[in-house]
């Protein structure tokens, strides 16, 4: 009996080490050639090796470390993980499997968030920890994620309709998602009451517009987030995936073009297209940056 525990207690020992990512170990470990050791399909272990796109020192994990958020914070993200789904796809099928990077205490390592074509969403410590310092309610992380399954809906139904040489298009379009479901699926029906989700998707812009990466510039991604909510308007119904894509687009490329005079799409009705159309002033002063940040966020 005291054989097995002491053995135990050194198995349990070296699970706590091989699991624990403070600053001593990822120093050790950034020492050595990093080894990739791929998962096998379909499981995600708790502390087990996230893939080439983390640092070779994270781990993925069902639970937030100490200093990243609480046990109730994990309770939020994966009960929105299902929600969000629920409301884009109903209850066929099945939620993206949902974990949380930690790489220790090094934050900004992780300040990351990758939805994967293979019905993955990994979800860094770092970026978590950020957004809910900028807004306790979560409801940053709930945009981001809301984002993070948009790229979900783009993989199962070939999205975006629209192509460049970027990833714009893909970006631009998981912001409007977002914006979306926050007014029709999340229950926030002003503008006001998520312009700080919004001001976080136009931090992370970038103005690298050459470049295969591009996400988009924070004007116009400030912009995409407006439009997705615009389309949530309830007067309207409900849009699937495909026609969100399609309304999306229609109506932003009037935008970039300064298009004013836009017949009504199918599947808007009328009132809708009169109320995008009235904000379409309005969309072009955000997405060209000439709206003030106080004006940006009392729009209704």
């Amino acid at each position: 009996m005291k054989k097995n525990v002491l053995l135990l207690g050194a198995f349990m020992a070296t699970v706590l080490f091989s699991c624990s990512n403070d600053d001593s170990a990822i120093e050790q470990k950034e020492q050595l050639t990093p080894q990739i050791i791929q998962q096998p399909s379909g499981i995600e272990k708790e502390c087990s090796y996230v893939d080439s796109y983390w640092p070779s020192s994270a781990v993925l994990s069902t639970t937030l470390s100490f200093g990243a958020g609480t046990s109730s914070d994990v309770t939020l993200m994966n009960n929105q993980n299902t929600a969000i789904k629920t409301f884009w796809r109903g209850t066929s099928v099945s939620a993206p499997t949902f974990r949380f990077v930690a790489n220790g205490t090094n934050w900004g390592s992780t300040y990351n968030a990758i939805s994967y074509s293979t019905g993955k969403i990994y979800y860094g410590e770092g970026i978590f920890r950020d957004a809910k310092a900028k807004d306790a309610s979560n409801l940053i992380n709930v945009m981001i994620l809301a984002h993070e399954y948009g790229h979900q809906l783009q993989y199962a139904f070939g999205l975006p309709s629209k192509q460049e040489n970027t990833a714009r298009p893909n970006e631009l379009e998981a912001d409007g998602m977002a914006g979306y479901y926050l007014r029709r699926g999340y229950g926030k029906s002003t503008f006001s009451s998520i312009a700080t989700g919004y001001e976080f998707a136009s931090s992370i812009g970038d103005y690298n517009t050459s470049s295969p990466d591009h996400h988009g510039t924070p004007s116009q991604r400030r912009s995409a987030v407006r439009l997705g909510f615009l389309l949530a308007d309830p007067a309207n119904a409900k849009l699937t995936a495909p026609q969100f894509d399609y309304n999306f687009f229609y109506y932003y490329s009037g935008v970039l073009a300064g298009t004013y005079r836009l017949a009504k799409p199918s599947g808007i009705s009328d009132a809708t297209h009169e109320y995008i159309m009235s904000h379409m002033d309005e969309l072009m002063r955000i997405q060209t940056g000439k709206m003030s940040d106080e004006e940006y966020f009392n729009l209704d």
